[in-house]
């Protein structure tokens, strides 16, 4: 009996080793591909229509649009965090106004959350912002590009790795879907975030920051297949390779690193949500398509979104995360903060 009893714990082990091995092994192409044009243009239309005033930050519009992405996020069955109380995390006033004093109104991030199965301290954050400019003289300014293209990528991305869990095949490591107020004025929701982080700032593995990735600029005029990556080798040698090789794996976009040169005049790597996670030595990657001419001007509208470099860009962001969330090891920050 003893015997029979051994064997039998011996196989189980096996069977519940394989099965955690399983997730890593998996191709996610067929998650990834649930992330298509289509639904992206859908969402966009919405979060970037007229209805939503220009999002800017703390406005009327700008929580329509918070309303409808919590929708989305009920819908597909994704909860808020763990030791949060709502899909919000609200910003007081005081806060966002005390940089530059612009008078804006209390203001809230907007979180969603999936917890590891394995290692469900050790957090990814996938983010972008979800306000833009507002209304100027009259005209509603919709911001798809900027950067309605990246809050709806989230919302595809979050619910490809919810169909991967739904299916056995959910991330080993917790992710959180973050979706940042007060980034034109200053990039006040992920500094608050990261100055009153839900989870512990050194339990957070990466952040994937998507800013604008739904066209192309001058320097790419004949082609969309392409996506500037800035960030990614700055603390983690890992990141820079995980990026590479994915890419290489499953979307075959032209990486340009232009931008990610420290001496770059534009300083990009300053002028989204991710520095706000870099500056406290998390590793941080970040995705654009570079500026355009519709840029923070009125016509930057959900007609002039290329939809099929947007899904490609998104799904690019999709196997990253694939990859740090369910790799064996966290990856490893070699390279001091600068």
């Amino acid at each position: 009996m003893k015997k029979k009893v051994t064997l039998l714990l011996f196989v189980a082990t096996l069977t519940c080793f394989a099965q955690k091995n399983d997730v890593y092994k998996e191709d996610p192409t067929r998650f990834m591909n649930t992330i298509t044009a289509d639904k992206l243009k859908t969402k966009l239309y919405i979060v970037a229509s007229d209805e939503m005033e220009g999002r800017d930050t703390g406005s009327k519009g700008q929580k329509k649009a918070g309303n409808y992405l919590i929708d989305q996020y009920k819908k597909s069955k994704i909860p808020f965090p763990k030791g949060a109380t709502s899909y919000y995390q609200p910003i007081p006033a005081s806060f966002l106004n005390a940089k530059h004093n612009e008078n804006l109104p209390d203001s809230e991030n907007i979180w969603a959350y999936i917890e590891g199965s394995e290692k469900p301290e050790e957090v990814l954050v996938i983010s972008a912002h979800y306000d833009h400019v507002g209304i100027k003289n009259g005209e509603v300014y919709n911001g798809a590009d900027d950067d309605g293209s990246g809050t709806v990528a989230i919302l595809q991305i979050a619910q490809a790795f919810q169909k991967a869990k739904n299916e056995g095949h959910g991330p080993k490591r917790s992710i959180l879907f973050l979706h940042v107020t007060g980034e034109e004025h200053g990039l006040h929701g992920s500094r608050y975030y990261s100055e009153n982080p839900l989870f512990p700032i050194a339990n957070t593995v990466a952040d994937i920051n998507i800013d604008m990735i739904g066209r192309r600029d001058i320097d790419h005029a004949k082609t969309n297949n392409y996506v500037y990556v800035i960030g990614a080798d700055r603390l983690s040698t890992d990141l820079h390779n995980i990026t590479v090789a994915q890419n290489k794996k499953y979307t075959h976009l032209d990486l340009d690193f232009k931008f990610n040169d420290p001496k770059d005049p534009n300083h990009f790597y300053e002028r989204s949500d991710h520095y706000n996670f870099a500056k406290f030595g998390i590793p941080a990657v970040f995705l654009f398509n570079g500026v355009h001419e519709d840029y923070h001007q009125k016509s930057d509208e959900p007609n002039k979104i290329e939809y099929d470099a947007l899904a490609k860009r998104a799904q690019l962001a999709f196997v990253i995360a694939w990859e740090l969330a369910n790799r064996p090891d966290r990856i490893v920050v070699d390279k001091p903060i600068k």
